[in-house]
């Protein structure tokens, strides 16, 4: 009788083990297919009904996930923040030099952003502002490490200054990146995103690099 018991009991815990991973499959997968559409058509255009489609189950079946489609946009976010966080680390890692490594780090964001009206990051800020100011913060805590390894590497190699502040560098620099990116500070009819960047980066690097270090900025900008 103890021995059935705790066969139950066993099974109950594995059922109820199976179920939760089951779900937790569901709502990544869920997350994983809108993500691209996200991108390619825009947060507000996306309906839940393509996210529904383009994944062969019904639009229950994502509300039984997601909340709503703000929760999906949110969850999505989320991912492209860790997917860009990725990327940036291994760039960081494999580049040359952190000159080299900040203009390769460039072409890599520039694949998530554009000037179009249904770019993912004018309809967040448009459209779900809030989400867009709760990332904001999330982003620095993602990336300022990243930041931080960077400016520390580039002393050691004598590319920056020694006697910068790093942690004052990394702030103001990921103040500028994404602010740079406010359609409300730059609007996309006076200002191209990517113009926008390379001015940006040769702002930060001038401000923070010795001579052999703006001798390398010079080539990266004529190469």
């Amino acid at each position: 009788m103890i021995l059935f018991k705790k066969t139950e009991e066993t099974f109950l815990v594995l059922k109820f083990a199976i179920v939760f991973l089951t779900g937790i499959i569901m709502k990544n997968e869920i997350v994983q297919t809108a993500l691209p559409l996200f991108l390619k058509i825009g947060f507000k255009n996306v309906t839940m009904d393509e996210v529904a489609q383009k994944l062969c189950i019904s639009k229950k079946t994502i509300y039984e996930n997601f909340e709503n489609k703000k929760a999906l946009i949110e969850a999505a976010v989320n991912m492209l923040n860790l997917k860009i966080g990725s990327e940036v680390d291994v760039i960081q890692n494999s580049a040359s030099n952190p000159i080299a490594a900040i203009y390769e780090v460039k072409s890599m964001v520039l694949q998530y952003l554009s000037d179009e009206e249904n770019s993912p990051q004018i309809q967040l800020q448009k459209y779900y502002p809030e989400i867009y100011r709760k990332f904001k913060f999330k982003e620095f805590d993602l990336l300022g490490n990243q930041f931080r390894c960077s400016l520390q590497r580039g002393i050691d190699m004598n590319l920056f200054r020694s006697n910068i502040d790093i942690d004052f560098i990394s702030r103001i620099y990921f103040s500028g990146l994404r602010n740079i990116k406010d359609i409300k500070l730059f609007p996309r009819i006076d200002f191209q995103i990517d113009d926008l960047m390379s001015k940006f980066f040769e702002y930060h690097l001038r401000a923070i690099s010795t001579e052999k270090g703006i001798s390398l900025l010079n080539e990266h900008k004529h190469s």
